[in-house]
């Protein structure tokens, strides 16, 4: 390939008009989710007036069962991904590879790290029923199913992996719902 041939380059090395409106418009998004982080209740506000919108649709539509059940699939994998620590404790027993969750009470209190941070969860979330709602404007995405089953379905399987989540967070002593960091009163 030569200088020019690279996508969105024009013949003489100067970005094109279409790569330079995409390279802009991945800017403001890119600004605009920088300036949305420390909004965090708003964001989720945000993703959760989604959701329900997305379900209204479904509802109204009666049909893209299929796509609300990989919906929640991926919603139920993201959250645990979230409840889960970035170095798994079960998986260092045998090795000194690494920090390790405190398991005795005298020993060093290191703070939880999350496998799936709440930024890139909340942007997975939103991205996810973003795509959910896209499909349900396809009909090839309107598979017919007895939707009562994939219900019944999802509630067994929320619930043996939140039961094995729970087993997990007690037998490694950690709970990854603290809010912030330890703070100490000073007796005066």
């Amino acid at each position: 390939m030569s200088e020019g041939d690279s996508v969105g380059e024009a013949i003489h090395g100067k970005p094109s008009v279409i790569g330079r409106f995409f390279t802009r418009l991945g800017q403001i998004y890119q600004s605009w989710l920088d300036k949305s982080t420390p909004f965090s209740a708003m964001r989720w506000i945000f993703t959760i007036l989604l959701i329900v919108i997305y379900m209204i649709r479904v509802y109204l539509l009666q049909g893209w069962y299929i796509v609300t059940y990989a919906l929640g699939i991926y919603h139920l994998n993201l959250f645990i991904a979230f409840l889960s620590p970035k170095v798994d404790p079960s998986l260092l027993e045998d090795t000194d590879e690494g920090p390790e969750l405190p398991t005795k009470q005298n020993e060093e209190f290191r703070p939880f790290i999350r496998r799936l941070p709440e930024f890139k969860f909340w942007y997975s979330a939103t991205k996810g029923v973003v795509i959910a709602m896209v499909c349900t404007f396809f009909d090839a995405f309107n598979v017919p199913v007895f939707w009562p089953i994939l219900v019944i379905y999802f509630i067994m399987l929320f619930c043996i992996t939140m039961k094995r989540q729970i087993k997990h967070m007690i037998k490694y002593r950690y709970l990854p719902l603290t809010h912030g960091k330890r703070t100490y009163r000073e007796d005066t």
